[in-house]
């Protein structure tokens, strides 16, 4: 009778204590699956369209009255505007770019002359076929808004370009690298078509013809590098460089390097270096330089 009584308390004694811990188990469960779900919607992919959009505008004054050194009044500005739309799913990723600026200066008498015009619209479809290297299809344009002007010694000018003359459209295909989170490097082949009228002399005519050419297209291998790299809290590096070269010629290829370096001083002010190089033998035998240090107040609107 003792043995049994025994018998049957040990039993009840493991029973209660694998239910006790058949609870633990439950709760501990319970919590790692509470964790395990922030864990899974914190780091979850978030697919659609995102959008950043970015105004600027650059003033400079400068006015004299008895001023014993000597100097000249100076008034400058140049209006910005920058973006992207970016729809990425997940098997694509869809980038929409935008660049928008127009400057002008006045010194002295000499009148308002244009220091910054630039239009600039890019379509990119990337295709997530692998990690680091993906399949694309591209389309850039590039015109300005106004008049261009060049001048001589003798302070006479003569237009040379206006709105969409000359107007460059780019298409290619090819394949895209991402060594790094901040590089972004992709090679294809495509075809440039450069749009010109009045000023086809200048950017389309082929002067071998007994006819003014008005487009010129040239099919070719393209190269683009994007670098975008935010160095420091309130500092970022972007940089662009291009190479086009045209399989019926390729004495002229041609390259383009954008890159500016910002410093944004607060939420308003910022603070810009940008260095431009292009080097197009159709235009001109000489490489095309263009440096700019402004300060300015900037607004991101999106």
């Amino acid at each position: 009778m003792r043995l049994t009584l025994v018998v049957l308390l040990t039993l009840v004694s493991f029973a209660a204590f694998a239910q006790e811990k058949t609870k633990d188990q439950i709760e501990q469960e319970k919590k790692f699956q509470e964790k395990a779900a922030q864990v899974g919607k914190d780091t979850a992919k978030v697919y659609g369209w995102t959008h950043g959009v970015v105004g600027g505008l650059n003033l400079t004054q400068i006015s004299f009255k008895d001023w014993a050194a000597g100097g000249a009044n100076a008034l400058s500005y140049t209006v910005s505007l920058a973006g992207n739309s970016v729809q990425e799913m997940e098997l694509t990723l869809w980038t929409n770019s935008y660049r928008m600026a127009f400057g002008q200066t006045r010194l002295g008498n000499q009148g308002l002359r244009k220091t910054d015009d630039e239009i600039y619209l890019e379509s990119l479809l990337i295709y997530k076929f692998g990690l680091y290297i993906n399949p694309y299809i591209a389309a850039t344009v590039r015109s300005q808004f106004a008049k261009g002007y060049a001048y001589d010694n003798a302070g006479n000018s003569a237009v040379v370009s206006k709105f969409l003359d000359p107007g460059y459209l780019t298409q290619s295909v090819g394949v895209a690298y991402k060594p790094l989170p901040e590089v972004t490097t992709r090679l294809g082949v495509g075809v440039r078509e450069i749009f010109a009228s009045q000023f086809a002399p200048l950017y389309t005519d082929d002067p071998l013809t007994p006819t003014v050419e008005k487009v010129k297209i040239n099919g070719g291998a393209e190269s683009v590098t994007d670098i975008n790299w935010v160095f420091a809290e309130n500092m970022q590096f972007i940089s662009r460089f291009e190479v086009f070269v045209p399989f019926s010629d390729p004495a002229f290829t041609s390259l383009r390097s954008d890159n500016s370096i910002s410093a944004k001083v607060n939420k308003f002010v910022t603070t810009n270096l940008s260095l431009t190089l292009i080097d197009d033998p159709r235009v001109t035998p000489y490489t095309q330089i263009k440096q700019v240090l402004s300060l300015g107040l900037s607004y991101t609107f999106l």
